[in-house]
């Protein structure tokens, strides 16, 4: 192209353009031009360009040039403009190089593909024209221009749909369950394509395609997950993830299957909520099964807890009153103490009321504690869990045991396990009688091996041997005779756990271990319960329940076991079984109940019609979960220090220790703060609660009492009005029994404490501690002493030395030295001995009235001290502190002629006011009252307990 160009200019030099010289030439060089300017310029015919969207720069193939064959001519040769042709198009063309034709075409703003992808325009190409003022151009001709607009992945995938949902049938895999949907708006087939779908969800029995179609990998299953929730993303073709996942539920459907619906294995159960449905809204699911009858058996299993359920409430001694058991019951297994030291090396669970066996223990019991001869009438009660003896050829397991202490090795009364079977044995004395006599009694029962808690008793009334099982009666099912044994002076010794060996061994030793767990093992003798007393102590305090018995409906059967664990109901109407099965509760009746889980089992029973083939239902699990109950601080509080005289403490009644006692028992409760706009916690409130109490130790502080002269007293009858019991030693008092906060208040306030020999005694401390639930909840301890007050007796001949002592300006008139100048002076001695007589009239005036007063207040306060005896009012002189000043009366200078007119009034409006009985008196009273006033008066205010004279001058 360029040499088609270059051919011209010899042309143009042989016609002698650009030659010459002069005005002629420049007008010869228009007409030239004009001349020259016959060719328009050329330009490709098309042209395909590419723009990247969000940019300016067009790349087009081929390259934009146009070329002129008016070259080298001045402006006709050269390229001036590019124009398009097209209206509001985003492009122009601009020219780089007139002379070369060079252009470049470009956007005249960003661009955006998902606007448009692609433009078709017009171009053409002008050259210079015949001058600088762009006249004459001539233009090419016209060429097609194609952009394509070049995308950018700058939009993410979205979902057609926020969430999908999808039911399956458990039991199926599916080729597809559901097909999620995502789209891009970007323009290009890139960009804009979905080309993969994942789950985010880890863990889960799903799989997606690339298509979007979500499988399950393996057969799901209702009963081990009712929904499943996963999320997906969308990634398009430029590995873009999706902006937002999106959610599929897929909820599985069960198959049909017969069964109970809608019960809840966890029921929680609030101490104190009474009786709480199992299952308010479960209902039974036949399938369309022809169903004649159902039986249901709802089962609380509470055999690992305590004693078979939730019994470990009060000791046995507490539970036999509560049942009305006769009185003179033996604990031989009592919890561990200083008293019953027999079951400290026993094995104990956490209450330390259930003492476990291992076979290699046994306990003594201690002589005195049982008698030695049972009566014909006695009964041995125990809670005995076992289960099958370790061995082939298993020996006995001793419970009991009353053998020879040395010697021989004679069993006089036992009871045993051996082979799962409970034996009692029984010898009686020989009493010249030689015949056969009933020995041992055999009871063969599933329950004496099945490792479960059950109640026993054992009544004699020989020859009759009756066991009550859980309340249940049995007789024996083989009794063996035995002659009775010879008398002999060999001791006895009665053990638990295993039997004492003390003959036909080289040493003494316990044999036939016990292997289980034992607790509330008590020997009664001489007395029987009734079943009303056995059924009462087998009792359990948590049980199932029927709420409203009227709504049952008709047709229900039902029928509780003993311990109320088991209810069976019968009935052929599903909608009333159904009913009947939401009016199942459980309730526990202790105020403190033991926290943790109860386990509950329904089992089903299905009849159907004719011979179709009954449906079985399968058995329902669930458990009662007790939360902790709220415990309870139990608070002793009184006047804790006191004082009384020495008087009260050597009376026939003593000194009441507690007067003012007062237990109160407390609870925690959160309570919201008043205040909705703060954020602060909940503040805790104390509430009062009332509930029982079974033991409350009053213990002696600082060693114990000398019982030659103090004791603490309790008359019986106050304990048998309130139901209580009472040991009592020289550690201390101890009243038990279960009874209310107020019973004891009553009682602790008859505590009293004598003395007959309190004059060397200064004081005696006490000590308070009182328990719930066998030591489950204590209180605090609460400390009183309580102190003496001794009498101080001085000399009277001292008191009246003290109490006659002249003041310091009549001193002088009794001095050697100046009665010795006024019997030798001469000047005026009539005068000074009227002086001396009149000063001496009237200090024995002030002191005669003075005893007077003294001997009348003295009197007042005998009176005072009696009243205060009987109201027995409370001494407490601790905080006071008390300065006596002698000289009050004497020593301010110019005060004494009134303070002693003023006690003359005093004295004569007492003297006036006084009755008959109080001014009577014999001579030689006044007399007394001389030396003894001053001691009375010191008494009555009661501040001055002792004159202090180590610092008087005279």
């Amino acid at each position: 192209m360029l040499t088609g160009r270059l051919c011209w200019v010899p042309l143009l030099l042989a016609l002698g353009v650009g030659s010459g010289s002069g005005g002629g030439d420049s007008g010869r060089r228009r007409l030239l031009a004009a001349k020259v300017n016959k060719h328009k310029p050329w330009i490709e015919t098309s042209y395909h360009g590419v723009v990247t969207e969000n940019n300016d720069t067009v790349i087009l193939d081929p390259p934009l040039v146009a070329l002129d064959k008016d070259a080298p001519v001045p402006f006709a040769g050269e390229i001036c403009a590019f124009k398009i042709h097209g209206q509001e198009l985003p492009f122009e063309a601009v020219v780089l190089n007139k002379t070369s034709g060079e252009g470049r075409l470009r956007a005249k703003s960003p661009i955006d593909c998902e606007l448009q992808k692609e433009y078709t325009f017009i171009i053409q190409a002008y050259d210079c024209g015949t001058g600088p003022r762009e006249t004459a151009w001539k233009k090419s001709h016209k060429a097609v221009v194609h952009i394509q607009v070049k995308d950018v992945n700058e939009f993410a995938p979205t979902f057609k749909e926020p969430a999908y949902k999808a039911i399956v049938t458990e039991g199926k895999i599916y080729d597809s369950i559901l097909q999620v949907e995502a789209i891009d708006e970007d323009c290009s087939p890139q960009y804009s394509q979905i080309c993969n779908y994942e789950i985010v969800t880890t863990d889960v029995p799903f799989a997606i395609d690339r298509n979007g179609n979500v499988r399950n990998t393996e057969k799901l299953s209702y009963d081990k997950q009712h929904q499943y929730e996963i999320l997906v993303t969308a990634y398009d073709c430029g590995q873009k993830p999706a902006a937002q996942d999106t959610l599929v539920q897929v909820d599985v459907k069960p198959v049909c299957k017969p069964g109970w619906q809608d019960w809840t294995k966890r029921i929680e159960y609030q101490p104190g909520s009474g009786s709480v449905p199992l299952f308010p809204s479960i209902h039974l699911e036949t399938c369309d099964g022809a169903v004649s009858s159902i039986q249901i058996t709802t089962e609380l299993q509470t055999n690992y807890i305590g004693k078979g359920c939730d019994r470990e409430t009060y000791s046995e001694k507490s539970l036999q009153k509560l049942c009305g058991a006769s009185s003179g019951i033996i604990d031989l297994l009592p919890s561990p103490s200083a008293a019953t030291n027999w079951t400290t090396g026993l094995l104990v669970d956490s209450s330390e009321m259930i003492f476990k066996f291992d076979g290699r223990q046994g306990a003594k019991i201690p002589d005195g504690v049982v008698p030695k001869n049972l009566t014909d009438q006695f009964t041995i009660t125990m809670w005995m869990k076992h289960g099958p003896s370790p061995g082939v050829r298993a020996e006995k397991e001793t419970i009991l045991c009353n053998s020879d202490k040395t010697e021989m090795n004679r069993h006089h009364y036992a009871l045993y396990v051996h082979n799962c079977r409970l034996v009692f044995l029984l010898r009686k004395d020989f009493d010249q009688a030689d015949t056969f006599r009933p020995a041992e009694f055999h009871w063969k029962l599933d329950q004496i091996c099945d490792k479960e808690w059950h109640y026993y008793v054992i009544n004699v009334e020989f020859p009759v041997v009756t066991l009550y099982m859980d309340g249940a009666t049995y007789e024996p099912y083989l009794v063996t005779n035995d002659w009775p044994i010879h008398p002999s002076h060999i001791a006895m010794q009665l053990t638990v756990g295993a039997c004492w060996q003390g003959g036909e061994v080289t040493k003494p030793r316990f044999a036939q271990f016990f292997h289980g767990s034992l607790a509330s093992l008590t020997i009664r003798p001489g007395k029987m319960d009734s079943q009303k007393v056995i059924s009462c102590l087998q009792a359990c305090k948590e049980g199932l329940d029927i709420n409203s018995l009227e709504s049952l409906g008709q047709g229900i059967k039902y029928h509780f076991n003993p311990s109320q664990s088991v209810l069976v109901m019968e009935g052929d109407d599903i909608r009333n079984i159904n009913r009947a099965l939401q009016k199942v509760s459980y309730i526990n009746s202790r105020q403190f109940p033991t926290a943790g889980v109860r386990r509950l089992k329904v089992s089903s029973k299905v009849q159907c019609f004719g011979e179709d083939v009954c449906i079985s239902i399968p058995d329902m699990d669930a458990y009662v979960m007790v939360l902790q109950a709220v415990e309870p601080q139990i608070t002793l509080h009184g006047t804790d220090r006191f004082w009384r005289p020495a008087a009260q403490f050597e009376s026939a009644r003593g000194v009441i220790l507690f007067p003012d006692i007062k237990i109160v028992s407390t609870f925690t409760k959160a309570e919201a703060p008043s205040d909705l706009k703060t954020t602060a916690s909940k503040s805790a409130v104390l509430e009062e609660m009332l509930h029982n109490l079974d033991f409350c130790d009053i213990l002696v502080l600082g060693g114990d009492l000398d019982p030659r002269q103090e004791c603490l007293e309790l008359n019986h009858s106050e304990l048998h009005q309130r139901h209580l019991d009472a040991t009592n030693s020289t550690a201390g008092y101890s009243i038990y029994g279960v009874g209310s906060m107020s019973r004891y208040e009553q009682v602790l306030r008859h505590i009293r404490y004598r003395n007959w020999r309190p004059a060397a005694l200064e004081s005696r401390r006490f000590r308070i501690k009182c328990s719930e639930l066998n030591g489950r909840y204590t209180s605090n301890e609460f400390n009183l002493e309580v102190s003496v007050l001794h009498e101080v007796r001085v000399p009277d001949s001292e008191h009246v030395n003290h109490l006659i002592a002249q003041p310091p300006f009549l001193q002088s008139v009794h001095h050697p030295e100046p009665q010795t100048s006024i019997q030798h002076s001469s000047v005026v001695p009539s005068i000074a001995t009227v002086v001396i007589i009149i000063s001496v009239c009237m200090l024995v005036f002030v002191v005669a009235m003075g005893v007077y007063r003294v001997r009348i207040a003295h009197q007042h306060f005998i009176q005072e001290t009696e009243a205060a005896k009987e109201a027995e009012m409370d001494w407490d002189d601790s905080a006071l502190t008390i300065t006596v000043n002698p000289m009050e009366k004497h020593g301010a200078p110019g005060r004494g002629e009134e303070e002693t007119e003023e006690e003359e009034e005093e004295e004569e409006a007492e003297e006036d006011s006084s009755s008959s009985s109080e001014s009577e008196g014999s001579e030689e009273e006044e007399e007394e009252g001389a030396g003894k006033g001053r001691h009375g008066q010191s008494g009555a205010r009661q501040a001055q307990l002792e004159w202090d004279d180590s610092t008087l001058p005279y």
